[in-house]
């Protein structure tokens, strides 16, 4: 096994989690960032991060980081860290196949004493039962012989520039004793906050699976209580400010649970659960009940559109937000999506803007097409999805200049106070 000092850097994927990463080891120690993507290395390269998380002064300080596309550049590495995307398929089942293709990348590079890391959120037990396979069968290496292994669950939050990856406390494991010990001290040189050494693998795999489930579990609780209240007529917002005033209330508010985790994680936890024999039901039932939050939006705003007289077949709806939350370029998984598809099935006419998109991206990724600048008096609706500060800072009756004469206001994200929307989650 190599020692600490002697290890070479290189990490596989330069996503939201990738990219941050390779930065901070870049600013002590060589650094290759690698990724298949030859259009996203080269902007890279020109110091140009299309994510935002990272700026181009940033890039510039990791003095030892280089980026490249070519395998051949792995092969001088002897520890890899690999942060692709795990998403789930149409059934809403695993798909390990970016893990499993970055797998053997390494495993045709692999050397003795190598160390592989893995970030990517999987099941319990997905490393060693599914990634040390492939690496094994491509090197032809023997595990915890001639390579080791270990997973240390990323911790990013997109668009959040107060929690960065060296302040957010992480989780470490290693396949041996020693290993974890080495993972532990590699990741103590730039992580701040410090690091968390969980004792197996397996563990750390869980542990990270079951956070953004929990997180999804309450929020599911939250959406249906303003299920309950809105059939109520009461305001949920007003609610769980009530009840907030309890010291140990969990400040949730109802939403569209998207993005990469949060709405996917879950079903990595639910799959081997099944996998074992065992069936959830309150993790399942979450997924249900927050996959399920797009019609509903959509249901509630065509009730209030025949409320306020206005044709629903043809009207038109302008959507505020596609990314999956604010301030984020961020598009994966998302539920926006949902609210749109179902409007179309009311035959809604719907216009999507959001300054924080690559509109290029929408239309490759969902096929939609967003548009650079509302048209003032244009529509029968305004759907306020994402919490942007450009939509903050229009304001209610900034935003009203956008619907015609007699128009709904749908605030999703509880920016505007109850008296100045129609209608509010």
């Amino acid at each position: 096994m190599h020692q600490l000092s002697d290890l070479k850097i290189a990490v596989i994927g330069l996503g939201y989690v990738g990219l941050p990463l390779a930065v901070e080891f870049g600013k002590s120690r060589p650094t290759l960032g690698f990724d298949i993507n030859q259009p996203r290395v080269d902007a890279l390269q020109n110091g140009q991060d299309s994510t935002l998380e990272v700026s181009s002064d940033e890039l510039a300080e990791a003095k030892q980081l280089r980026f490249s596309t070519q395998t051949a550049d792995l092969a001088e590495c002897t520890c890899y860290i690999v942060t692709v995307p795990t998403p789930i398929d149409e059934h809403n089942r695993p798909d390990l196949t970016p893990l499993i293709k970055a797998s053997e990348t390494i495993g045709s590079v692999l050397k003795q004493g190598d160390i592989v890391i893995y970030e990517s959120t999987v099941f319990p037990g997905a490393t060693e039962e599914n990634c040390v396979p492939v690496l094994e069968r491509t090197s032809g290496l023997t595990f915890n012989r001639d390579f080791y292994a270990g997973y240390s669950p990323e911790r990013i939050n997109p668009g959040d520039k107060q929690h960065r990856l060296p302040t957010i406390q992480k989780v470490t494991s290693g396949s041996t004793p020693a290993v974890a010990d080495l993972v532990d001290a590699l990741y103590r040189e730039i992580i701040t906050a410090g690091t968390y050494q969980a004792s197996s693998i397996r563990v750390a795999e869980a542990a990270k699976v079951i956070e953004n489930t929990q997180r999804d579990v309450n929020i599911a609780l939250i959406n249906e209580l303003a299920l309950i209240f809105n059939r109520m007529g009461i305001d949920t917002e007003e609610v769980l400010k009530a009840a907030g005033t309890k010291w140990n209330f969990l400040p949730f508010r109802p939403g569209l649970v998207g993005g990469h985790c949060i709405g996917v994680d879950p079903y990595y936890l639910t799959h081997k659960a099944q996998e074992i024999g065992y069936h959830p039901e309150i993790i399942l039932a979450g997924r249900r009940l927050n996959d399920g939050m797009g019609a509903y939006v959509a249901s509630q705003l065509v009730k209030q559109l025949l409320k306020a007289r206005i044709q629903v077949d043809g009207a038109k709806v302008l959507i505020m937000g596609l990314a999956f939350k604010e301030n984020c370029p961020d598009l994966r998984n998302t539920r926006i999506v949902d609210v749109i598809a179902e409007l179309h099935e009311y035959g809604v006419e719907v216009d999507v803007y959001d300054p924080w998109i690559d509109c290029d991206e929408a239309r490759a990724e969902y096929g939609i097409s967003c548009i650079e600048t509302p048209e003032p008096a244009s529509y029968d609706a305004m759907v306020l999805a994402v919490a942007h500060n450009e939509f903050r800072d229009m304001g209610a009756k900034g935003i009203r200049t956008l619907g015609k004469e007699t128009s709904v206001l749908y605030d999703l994200k509880y920016v505007l106070s109850a008296d100045d929307a129609d209608l509010r989650l």
